[in-house]
């Protein structure tokens, strides 16, 4: 099943995507606390309401404030090879932060400050049940789905800095969506394809079969000595085809489009302004 959050003028609320609309879940409980529950989760599919045409509502970030909000970098091998890197021995991580998100169709901003913003699609890995030390063997148990990400990375900021999380950290600098696609579809999501365009031009086209450490490997990582929360969102790495290692580079500028497509997931798209 798919989980998406959407607003309806000022109200907002959650419900079930199937097709072309959005089933809303009324006087039931918020999305966070049935995330992981998939019995829970059928029985409210079950008595949800009529399905509201997605052109009629906004779709917003499945995961708005998750409680740890994970990258991982050099993920996948065509990257670290166009990157000049060498494969990780272990998963690179660091943090993005939340006010960084922005759901489907929202603006990436740019700043004045930068004019090398890059794009990344990502699968996110979505969290359902409190994870701490898992085994590699049980992770996928602790995932309740996937969802797009988009990696926007100031690339300047983040040659200059050690860490490369304000670089990857700045307002409307994380679309995440369309909405989440529950793991009883996908599974460990290891063959998934993974692809973006800019103004309708393929930049990135891989395979999650790429991934250096896969679903379970991450989510097993992630959760040694660190309890990972209901709703925690890993982000995977991206595929060759990022902007910096293109020659000449290329990088975003206003008057952009960006669209993400996860096969099983769907497709967001974010146009690109100057903040």
């Amino acid at each position: 099943m798919r989980l998406g959050r959407f607003r309806t003028g000022e109200a907002e609320g959650w419900g079930f995507v199937s097709g072309d609309a959005i089933q809303p879940v009324t006087g039931g409980p918020d999305l966070m606390e049935v995330l992981g529950d998939r019995a829970a989760l059928a029985g409210l599919a079950e008595g949800a309401g009529d399905g509201i045409p997605l052109g009629e509502v906004d779709l917003l970030a499945p995961i708005p404030d998750p409680p740890q909000f994970v990258g991982i970098g050099l993920n996948y091998r065509a990257h670290a090879a166009e990157s000049g890197a060498p494969i990780p021995a272990a998963p690179i991580s660091f943090p993005f932060f939340n006010s960084s998100i922005i759901g489907p169709d929202d603006p990436i901003l740019l700043p004045p400050f930068t004019d090398e913003v890059d794009w990344e699609v990502e699968l996110g890995v979505v969290i359902g049940r409190e994870a701490r030390d898992v085994a590699v063997g049980e992770a996928l148990d602790y995932v309740a789905g996937y969802v797009i990400v988009n990696d926007v990375s100031a690339r300047d900021i983040q040659k200059s800095e050690v860490q490369w999380s304000r670089a990857k950290s700045f307002d409307a600098f994380k679309p995440m969506g369309p909405w989440i696609t529950t793991v009883d579809e996908l599974g460990a999501a290891d063959d998934l394809d993974v692809e973006l365009w800019v103004n309708g031009q393929l930049k990135q086209s891989g395979t999650t079969s790429d991934l250096i450490f896969d679903i379970p490997t991450l989510v097993s990582h992630m959760s040694q000595s660190l309890t990972l929360g209901v709703g925690a969102v890993i982000s995977t790495g991206t595929p060759s085809g990022v902007g910096f290692a293109r020659t000449p580079p290329e990088f975003l500028a206003s008057g952009d489009v960006v669209t993400l497509e996860i096969e099983g997931i769907g497709r967001m798209t974010n146009p690109v302004e100057a903040s």
